[in-house]
């Protein structure tokens, strides 16, 4: 008996069903979602007018909470803190919306209770809310997102991308790259130098790419390109799938210096030449130093024709109590090689 499973038609099509099924239960997922939020902010509606316009106070909210639960045993959700957390919902979007606002209407209603928890503003909760659904944040995410300020970095890297890119590829690079960058998962003695940097940032590399953003592939570090016979290493090399270009990082321990633009330029000359592919836009540059000032990045790239953007980074210093009994990289090589030497010595067993 012939087996099916494998004829090319028959697996295209098992596959094209799978992704069909998939698709439909994102849908319905989402679709329940919408009801459920749209339940919530009728309750909200509801006990925002009988505590507006009788007074009934907290009362009616308690004795709604017990009818709900009792009419609904199964069912979660109808607690007295959540029918609080339905009016603050309702009360907080409807002097600006007469329904659920887009897109906070995507979100599960966990991630709705930290933004009206964390945030004050209706447009920032609706910035986060949009940011949340593109880069697919959970709600942990999201609270670590919200303490780090991201609505105050995103899109602030100091770049010439308006100037050496389309208009939309432009936008969309300005707006995947954010400056500061919280690496608040590295700790780095005051001494630290480039490869330090490097090698703590690719050992936590998931952390990395959440902070980088939605979209970042890691390709490789140290990333070898050969250009006229001689060797070159980039920091790190990444694949943006939404912006569908390669991205040169490189990684400075200290301030900015406008040497480091002409170094970075040549890199994307060389991965244009020989990584990029048809349909691929221009590589784009970003530097990541510990300090920069804005005018002489500015004044650096001015005259610069490929895409690069400077930004800096933050990092969770070593308390000076616990840096005075760590050793020195050079301590840790001397270790190292007297560890080897010492195998080798002895004999095979």
């Amino acid at each position: 008996m012939t087996d099916i499973t494998q004829h090319t038609d028959y697996r295209q099509a098992i596959a094209a069903i799978k992704q069909r099924i998939q698709a439909s239960q994102t849908r319905a997922v989402l679709a329940v979602n919408a009801e459920l939020l749209g339940l919530y902010w009728d309750i909200g509606r509801q006990l925002d007018a009988w505590q507006r316009e009788r007074a009934w106070g907290s009362a009616v909210v308690e004795q709604m909470a017990l009818d709900l639960q009792a009419s609904y045993p199964g069912m979660k959700g109808f607690s007295r803190t959540s029918l609080f957390a339905m009016r603050q919902f309702y009360a907080f979007f409807s002097p600006r919306f007469e329904v659920v606002p887009q897109p906070v209407g995507q979100m599960p209603w966990g991630h709705v209770r930290t933004l009206l928890a964390k945030v004050k503003s209706v447009e920032l909760v609706l910035l986060y809310a949009q940011a949340c659904i593109e880069h697919g944040w959970s709600r942990t995410v999201l609270e670590w997102q919200i303490e780090q300020r991201f609505h105050e970095r995103a899109g602030q890297a100091v770049g010439n991308f308006a100037k050496t890119l389309p208009a939309l590829q432009s936008e969309l690079v300005q707006q995947s790259l954010k400056d500061p960058y919280v690496f608040d998962f590295l700790t780095l003695a005051p001494q630290a130098v480039e490869r330090d940097i490097e090698n703590q940032l690719v050992a936590q590399i998931t952390r990395f790419l959440l902070e980088l953003g939605k979209g970042f592939a890691f390709l490789g570090r140290q990333y070898p390109l050969a250009v006229n016979g001689r060797d070159y290493f980039l920091d790190l090399l990444f694949y943006h799938a939404r912006l569908k270009c390669y991205v040169v990082i490189e990684l400075k321990a200290g301030a900015f210096k406008p040497e480091y633009v002409g170094k970075l330029n040549f890199y994307l000359s060389a991965v244009d030449d020989q990584l990029r592919a048809e349909g691929d836009q221009p590589t784009i540059g970003l530097i990541l130093c510990k300090d920069k000032d804005k005018l002489d990045v500015e004044y650096a790239l001015r005259d610069i024709n490929k895409p690069m953007g400077v930004s800096s980074f933050i990092t969770k210093d070593i308390p000076l109590s616990v840096r005075s009994q760590l050793p020195t990289v050079q301590e840790i090589e001397n270790e190292l090689t007297a560890l080897i030497q010492d195998d080798e010595s002895k004999p095979n067993e």
